[in-house]
C-alpha cells in the first residue's frame, strides 16, 4: 500500500499505522500506597494494559498516567494533575460521557483501543450509606473490529473483524505467540482458517486459505482488525494487527461455536475445516470479551470458497480505486461513480459486491434480470426508490439492542422499517410476474406484522435520543406506566394549589413553593415576612440567604418523596417496557432476512438508475474467453468531467485470434485510462453492474491483474523498479488463460536495453507461455515488430495530432503503433522550463540523425546480419507454416530438430546426433 495512502486511511478509519498493542509505561508505577478510587483504577488498568482506560468519575470518563498523556496529544484536549502518587503528580485528562462517541472515534481511528469502566453501584444515599469509592467494572473494549455505535462507523461499509488461524498440524493446541517459542513463518501452502465477523451486522462467514491465497482475501475484506500468529505476514494490512490471543484446540473450537449458537454441533450450519472451526472459535471469544462476555447477535457461521468470486490482488484493487481512491477518501471511486443506493445497507450491500464480482454466469445474469427489468417498469422502479428512502438500517439496529447498546431510535428503526417494507411490496406488485431474483427479495417484505403493529402502538411520536431521557412509550400502552407518570406530571398542579393554601394560611401573598435540589420542595418568602413564621410548630426552619427565607412542612416532605418515588418507578417501568420490546423484536427471526432483502432491493434499483439513462449497457457474460467492448468508457474519469465535458469513448477487442493489444503512444494520451477503464469493466460485468459502454461481451474472468502506475515500497526497502518487478512476477506465477492482465510500462525503472529486453521476455511469456487476454502499453513502440512472430498480437496505438510544433492528444485507440514518444512535447506542457525543452529537442534531433540510416530492426529479426537473404526466406516460410498454439510438445520438439539440421547442413558442419 503506498505510503499516502496509509497515513490517509489514518484518518479515514482504516488501518493504522498508530494501531499497535498500546504500552502505557505502567511498569514504573505501582498501586501500593494508592486511594481507594485510584486502587480501582490500577486494578481495571492491570486487566486491560493495552488499551486506554476510561474511568468513569460521575459525568465525565477520566484518564490517568501515561493513557492521560497519550490522549490528551491524540485529542488535542487539556491535561492536567489530580492528586499525587509515589510522590509525584497523578497525569489527568477527561471527556464527557455525553460527548464520549465523538472522543472514542478519534481515539479509534489513530489506532488506539479503549477500555471502558462503569459504575456498576448506584450512588449510596442516606446517613447509614457505606462509604468509600463506588463500585465499577470494565463493561466494554471499544476496538477497531468491535464497533457498533453510528457515530465510529461508516454508514455505507463494513466493520470487520478477521481471525487468522494456522491449520492444527503446525499451530499445536493453545499455542500462544507471547511467552512461546516462535514458530517459524508460515509457509506458503500451510492452511489457513479465516473467520471474519461485522459485529454491528451480525455478519460471520469463514473460509479455508493458503499463506499465498492471502493476500487477495485481506483485499477483498479490507478488515479493520485482525486477529493473528505473530509469525505471519500481512503486508500492508500489518497495521491492522491486534495483540495475539490464545487459539483453542479443533474440539475445543467446535464445542465453542456449537454452545455459541446452541446446537448440538457446528456441522449444522455447513462443513468447516478444523482451520475455519478455530479461527472462528477465537473470532467468537474475541466479540465476547470485547463486550464484558456478552455476545452479540450473530448470524450462523457460513462457509465460503473463492471458487465462485474473481481474484483481484491488493495491488489491482490498489491500482483500480474500487472502494478508495488512493488518497485514502471515498470521492473518485468505482463506488462513487455508480453508487445510486438510498440507504446505508444498500451502499454496503454494493461496496461486497464490487469487491467480490462472481465468475458464475448463472448468478450474474440473476443480477442482471433483476435490475433489467426495473429499468424498463419506470412507475415500479420509482415507487421502490421512495419507498426504500425511509428504510434505516435495520442490521446495525439490530446489533446495537442485542448488546444491550440500543436507543430508542433503534426500536423506531425497526417499525419504519417494517412500514418501509410494506411499501417496498406494494411497489413491486404481483410476485409471479417478477423475475427469479427480485421476486425472492419481495417475498421477504411481508414478515413480523404482528411486531410492527406493537411497535406503533409502544412507542412515542417524537423519540428522544436516549432512554434515560424518559418519553419513550406512548401513554396509553402502559396502564402501570400511566399511572405513575400521572402523579409525576400532576405535582405542579398540586404543587400550585399548596402554594395558594399556605399564602393564605400564612398571610404572605409573596410566598412561593420552589424546588431545591437538596432540599426538595421548600416555601420561599421574603425574609421580612419570615420573622412572624419562625415561631410557628408546623413549619420548619431550613436555611436563610441574604433576600429570601425558606421553610419546610411535613406535608411538603412527603410530597416531595411521593414525586420523586413515581419518577423514579416511572423511569424504571418505562425501561422494563422498553426491555420487553427489545426482546420481542431480537425474537423476531425474520427480521434479518428483512434486512437483507432490502439492501438487494436497493443494489437493484441503484443499477436500474445507472442503466435508465440509455449510456450503461447489459453486458453478455459468457463462459468462454470472448472479449469485446464497444464504446467503453471509464466511470470515475467520466463522473469526474466538468458538465457538458464529452468523454472519448472506445473499443476493445481481445478475441481468442486477437487476445494480445499492444498499446503504443505517448504519457499523457489516455493509456492508462484506456487500460483500467478495461479492467473496470469486467469487474462491473460480473459483479452484475450494467458496464458503461455501448455493447460489451465478456467471457468469464477468473484473475484480474492491473499494473498502472508507478510505486514505490521505501519502508520495505524496495524502489519502484523492484515494485515493479515484484507485481510482474505475481502476474506471470498466478495468471492463466482464462485471465485479464492489463499492464503499463513494463521495464521503464531500469537502463533502456534491460527494459527492452525485460518487456520483450513479458510479452512473449503472456502471449505464449500464461496465453491470457491482456493488454500491453509501452513506450518501446519497437515491440510492435514482434507481431510478425506472436500471431496473436494486436498493434494498436493512442492518436496523436502534430499541429504547428504542438501535439494533440485525441484520446483514441487505433489500429498501428506509434513510431515515437514525443517525450518532449509532454515535457513542454508539464511546464518544463523552455531552455531545458529546446536544448532536449536539439539532442534529439542529432540522435536521431545518427540513426537514419532507417528503422531498426529489433536484434533477433535483424537477420542480414546473421542470414543469407535465400536462408532467410527459406525460414521464414517454413515458420509461417506453423500454428504454436496446436503444436504438442513432441511435435514442437521434432520442428525444433528439423530447423537445427538444416542450420547446421547449410554451415557445412556435420550434424551431431
Amino acid at each position: 500500500m503506498p505510503c499516502a495512502l496509509l497515513c490517509a486511511r489514518v484518518q479515514e478509519g482504516g488501518c493504522s499505522a498508530r494501531r499497535r498493542p498500546y504500552d502505557n509505561g505502567m511498569k514504573r508505577y505501582s498501586p501500593e500506597g494508592a486511594t481507594p478510587a485510584m486502587a480501582q483504577w490500577f486494578a481495571l488498568k492491570a486487566e486491560n494494559p493495552e488499551a486506554l482506560l476510561f474511568f468513569r468519575m460521575g459525568d465525565f470518563y477520566e484518564l490517568f498516567f501515561d493513557d492521560a498523556t497519550a490522549a490528551a496529544a491524540a485529542l488535542d484536549i487539556a491535561l492536567t494533575a489530580r492528586g499525587t502518587h509515589a510522590g509525584e503528580p497523578i497525569s489527568m485528562c477527561g471527556v464527557p460521557v455525553a460527548a464520549a462517541p465523538a472522543y472514542l472515534a478519534r481515539l479509534i481511528r489513530r489506532g488506539f483501543r479503549v477500555a471502558v469502566a462503569e459504575q456498576t453501584e448506584a450512588p449510596r444515599k442516606g446517613k447509614g450509606a457505606a462509604k468509600g469509592p463506588l463500585a465499577r467494572a470494565v463493561v466494554r473494549v471499544v476496538t477497531p473490529g468491535t464497533l457498533t455505535e453510528d457515530e465510529l462507523l461508516e454508514p455505507g461499509r463494513s466493520n470487520l473483524l478477521l481471525a487468522l488461524v494456522e491449520g492444527p498440524a503446525s499451530t499445536g493446541r493453545g499455542r500462544k505467540g507471547k511467552g512461546a517459542e516462535k514458530a517459524q513463518k508460515v509457509k506458503a501452502d500451510t492452511p489457513l482458517g479465516a473467520a471474519w465477523i461485522d459485529v454491528s451486522t451480525g455478519l460471520f462467514e469463514t473460509a479455508s486459505v493458503t499463506q499465498a491465497s492471502l493476500a487477495g482475501l485481506l483485499g477483498r475484506l479490507d478488515p479493520a482488525e485482525i486477529l493473528a500468529p505473530a509469525d505471519l505476514a500481512l503486508g500492508d494490512f500489518d497495521a491492522c494487527r491486534a495483540p495475539e490471543v490464545l487459539v483453542p484446540g479443533v474440539e475445543a473450537a467446535r464445542q465453542r461455536l456449537a454452545s455459541a449458537f446452541d446446537v448440538a454441533s457446528v456441522d449444522a450450519f455447513g462443513t468447516f475445516s478444523d482451520e475455519e472451526a478455530m479461527a472462528a472459535a477465537v473470532a467468537v471469544d474475541y466479540v465476547q470479551r470485547s463486550q464484558a462476555g456478552k455476545l452479540p447477535r450473530l448470524t450462523h457461521p457460513t462457509p465460503q470458497t473463492d471458487g465462485g468470486i474473481l481474484g483481484i490482488d491488493p495491488a489491482t484493487r490498489a491500482s483500480l480505486d474500487l472502494l478508495r481512491a488512493r488518497d485514502g477518501g471515498m470521492e473518485h471511486t468505482l463506488f462513487s461513480a455508480v453508487n445510486q443506493t438510498v440507504t446505508a445497507a444498500g451502499a454496503r450491500l454494493m461496496a461486497e459486491w464490487l469487491s467480490a464480482p462472481l465468475t458464475d454466469v448463472v448468478r450474474i445474469a440473476a443480477r442482471q434480470d433483476g435490475w433489467c427489468w426495473l429499468r424498463d417498469s419506470t412507475s415500479c422502479h420509482t415507487a421502490l426508490r421512495e419507498a426504500l428512502k425511509k428504510a434505516p438500517d435495520v442490521a446495525r439496529a439490530l446489533g446495537r439492542l442485542s448488546l444491550g447498546r440500543g436507543q430508542p431510535r433503534d426500536l423506531s428503526a425497526i417499525r419504519d422499517a417494517l412500514h418501509a417494507a410494506r411499501a417496498a411490496a406494494a411497489a413491486l406488485g404481483d410476485v409471479s410476474r417478477l423475475p427469479p431474483y427480485l421476486a425472492k427479495a419481495a417475498a421477504s417484505l411481508g414478515g413480523a406484522q404482528e411486531l410492527e403493529a406493537e411497535l406503533v402502538r409502544a412507542l412515542a411520536e417524537d423519540l428522544p435520543a436516549r432512554l434515560d431521557d424518559g418519553g419513550v412509550i406512548a401513554a396509553g400502552y402502559d396502564g402501570e406506566l400511566d399511572g405513575y407518570r400521572g402523579l409525576r406530571d400532576n405535582s405542579r398542579r398540586v404543587v400550585a394549589g399548596l402554594q395558594t393554601e399556605y399564602a393564605s394560611r400564612y398571610g404572605v401573598a409573596s410566598l412561593k413553593i420552589k424546588h431545591h435540589a437538596q432540599l426538595g420542595y421548600v416555601i420561599e418568602v421574603p425574609v421580612g415576612a419570615s420573622s412572624r413564621m419562625k415561631d410557628r410548630d408546623d413549619l420548619m426552619f431550613r436555611q436563610g440567604t441574604a433576600s429570601n427565607a425558606r421553610f419546610s412542612t411535613e406535608e411538603l416532605a412527603g410530597l416531595d418523596a411521593r414525586i420523586a418515588e413515581a419518577a423514579e418507578r416511572a423511569a424504571a417501568r418505562e425501561k422494563a417496557v422498553f426491555n420487553a420490546l427489545v426482546d420481542a423484536v431480537l425474537a423476531e427471526q425474520t427480521l434479518p432476512v428483512l434486512a437483507k432483502a432490502l439492501a438487494v432491493l436497493d443494489v437493484q434499483q441503484s443499477c436500474a438508475m445507472l442503466a435508465a439513462g440509455g449510456s450503461w449497457c447489459r453486458p453478455d457474460v459468457t463462459d468462454d474467453t470472448a472479449f469485446d467492448l464497444q464504446a467503453c468508457r471509464h466511470p470515475v474519469v467520466e463522473s469526474a468531467l466538468p458538465k457538458g465535458t464529452r468523454f472519448t469513448p472506445n473499443g476493445c477487442d481481445l478475441s481468442p485470434n486477437r487476445r494480445v493489444m499492444l498499446l503504443t503512444g505517448p504519457n499523457m494520451a489516455g493509456k492508462s485510462t484506456f487500460l483500467r477503464q478495461t479492467a473496470l469493466a469486467v469487474i462491473l460485468a460480473q459483479g452484475g453492474f450494467p458496464v458503461a459502454a455501448e455493447k460489451a461481451t465478456i467471457g468469464v474472468v477468473d484473475q484480474l491483474f492491473s499494473r498502472v502506475g508507478a510505486s514505490d515500497d521505501l519502508a520495505r526497502g524496495r524502489s519502484t523498479f523492484m515494485v515493479e518487478m515484484t507485481e510482474t512476477a505475481a502476474i506471470l506465477n498466478q495468471a492463466g488463460p482464462r485471465s485479464l492482465v492489463v499492464v503499463d510500462e513494463i521495464g521503464r525503472g531500469t537502463a533502456t536495453l534491460d527494459g527492452l529486453a525485460i518487456a520483450w521476455s513479458v510479452l512473449e511469456a503472456l502471449h505464449s507461455t500464461v496465453r491470457c487476454r491482456a493488454i500491453f502499453a509501452t513506450h518501446f513502440h519497437e515491440l510492435a515488430d514482434l507481431v510478425d512472430t506472436l500471431p496473436r498480437l494486436a498493434p494498436h496505438t493512442m492518436a496523436v495530432r502534430e499541429w504547428r510544433g504542438q501535439i494533440v492528444f485525441l484520446h483514441e485507440v487505433l489500429v498501428g503503433s506509434a513510431k515515437k514518444s514525443w517525450g518532449v512535447h509532454v515535457a513542454r506542457l508539464a511546464g518544463v522550463p523552455a531552455s531545458v525543452v529546446d536544448r532536449a529537442g536539439r539532442l534529439l534531433k542529432e540522435l536521431e540523425r545518427e540513426h537514419a540510416t532507417g528503422p531498426k530492426p529489433l536484434p533477433l529479426f535483424d537477420t542480414q546480419k546473421i542470414l543469407p537473404h535465400e536462408e532467410e526466406n527459406t525460414l521464414r516460410k517454413r515458420l509461417s507454416e506453423v500454428d504454436p498454439d496446436t503444436l504438442t510438445p513432441r511435435a514442437a520438439l521434432d520442428i525444433l530438430y528439423e530447423l537445427h539440421k538444416q542450420a547446421v547442413q547449410e554451415e557445412g558442419s556435420p550434424v551431431q546426433g
